[in-house]
């Protein structure tokens, strides 16, 4: 649907004793399906032993009950969800990863992109390391490695890796014995953690999954903490909070959580809803009518309509059925597969002034074939509300975004954008009001409004690098 896609979630359970912890992580994933749907992953450690099964394609098709049984039970289990960049989306880029070292076992996921990548991986294969992928998850635990040979617990590995990888990153790493969960110092990427009224401990990128695996929300991870789940409870190392401004990447909010996650002490709701009744207040406009792009765009519709008292009604039916991977076999418009996931009910919008609200304009194809389906139902006017800023500049923290070239926002004017898509009018969410979503003025990672980066950022021809590198080897 040519929208921003997350990289990935990550899910960890800790269990005072054996029990159902495969099932367990199933659960979580499905609740973090959102995230990633090219590929999925969970490791099971059962005294010791870790067993693993991981594919591409969702939870559901990945992990049969033939498959969950065969990884069976155990006191902790890591899962993963990812969804794959370009050049990135085969089976071996799948989390977790499994590790052996001399110092023992690992299996580590994490959730996020590292800005200093190139330089890290560089200066390892320089030592001989050998890399199978492209993903930032193998630089990661090759750090950790190193540092675990130097370093008397894996918690004090990790803990020193922290000072070496720059970026983005919500790591979940699980030894024979404990389970390390960590945030980056800026805290782009959010991470919490609940507990389950048996005791077992549960780490989610999202509060939701907490939720969906009968766990407790306790609260979540500072940037920079590390908490480590083992025997005697939790740990909580501090050494690197506080070291950096916290910038929680505000695209959280407005488009790829979960909307009954609360993130940093924030609905996602009710910051959905806020961010419509910001534009309702920066953009009115007379209209008959609001209707919001599902799924991400209904909650700012709905704060659209309350704030300017023009009735809301669900002018766009989703088709259930037709997942984000869907492919239609010999067909390559992507027009086609618009109309298949998307239909308007002609009822509520023949012979309306449409206000239609949606999360962000990325590349610009999908809102105008969007703007066409509610003209050919009889749209009198359509009135093309954003509950975010113009995207005009790449992200490094872990979105599919890495080049300004095919950004709508950086080619044209918002006026022109108006024109290129359809609509009677376009307005955005200011920044300044986007940086209100949870209720109160914060410093989110703005980078891809502002180009104002929080850490230092890869160049363009390092970000390739990897793919160039692989295609040459095969």
């Amino acid at each position: 649907m040519n929208k921003l896609k997350e990289e990935c979630g990550v899910f960890g359970i800790y269990a005072p004793d054996r029990c159902e912890v495969a099932a367990t992580t199933y659960y979580g994933l499905f609740a973090l399906q959102h995230r990633g749907q090219s590929s999925c992953g969970i490791v099971v450690n059962d005294d010791g032993l870790f067993r693993t099964h991981k594919d591409s394609g969702l939870v559901n098709d990945v992990f049969t009950p033939e498959v969950l049984d065969s990884i069976e039970n155990g006191n902790m289990a890591l899962g993963h969800c990812r969804y794959g960049t370009s050049g990135s989306k085969g089976r071996e880029n799948a989390q977790p990863v499994v590790v052996d070292h001399i110092k023992g076992r690992m299996a580590i996921a994490h959730n996020g992109s590292l800005v200093n990548s190139y330089e890290l991986r560089t200066e390892l294969e320089l030592k001989g390391s050998i890399f199978h992928t492209q993903s930032d998850i193998e630089v990661m635990s090759y750090i950790i490695i190193e540092e675990r040979l130097r370093q008397p617990s894996i918690e004090q590995a990790v803990n020193a890796a922290m000072h070496r990888v720059k970026g983005a990153y919500s790591l979940v790493v699980m030894s024979p014995s404990k389970m390390i969960a960590c945030r980056d110092e800026n805290g782009f990427r959010p991470l919490c953690y609940g507990i389950r009224d048996d005791g077992a401990y549960i780490v989610a990128s999202e509060s939701c999954a907490l939720g969906a695996v009968g766990a407790k929300f306790v609260r979540d991870l500072k940037p920079g903490e590390i908490l480590v789940f083992n025997k005697n409870g939790v740990e909580s190392i501090t050494d690197h909070c506080g070291k950096a401004c916290p910038k929680l990447c505000v695209f959280e909010y407005v488009y790829f959580a979960r909307p009954d996650s609360v993130i940093d002490g924030c609905c996602v709701h009710d910051a959905r809803v806020r961010a419509g009744r910001y534009l309702a207040q920066e953009h009115p406009v007379d209209a008959d009518v609001v209707v919001g792009v599902p799924d991400s765009g209904l909650d700012a519709a709905l704060g659209y309509s309350r704030e300017s008292g023009i009735p809301y009604a669900p002018g766009l039916l989703k088709n259930r059925y037709i997942g984000r991977t869907f492919i239609s076999p010999g067909q390559k418009s992507r027009e086609n597969l618009v109309r298949l996931k998307l239909s308007p009910i002609a009822s509520v919008i023949a012979g309306k002034r449409v206000v239609l609200v949606d999360d962000s304009i990325v590349r610009g194809t999908t809102c105008g074939q969007i703007v066409n389906l509610l003209r050919a139902a009889g749209a009198k006017e359509v009135h093309m509300r954003i509950s975010s800023p113009p995207f005009k500049f790449p992200c490094y923290y872990g979105t599919d975004v890495s080049s300004k070239d095919k950004l709508i926002a950086n080619r044209y004017s918002q006026d022109e954008i108006a024109m290129v898509i359809g609509v009677d009018s376009l307005g955005y969410l200011s920044i300044e009001n986007a940086m209100k979503l949870s209720g109160e003025t914060k410093e989110y990672c703005n980078a891809c409004f502002t180009g104002e980066y929080p850490t230092a950022t890869p160049t363009e021809n390092r970000t390739g690098r990897f793919d160039q590198k692989l295609s040459e080897k095969r």
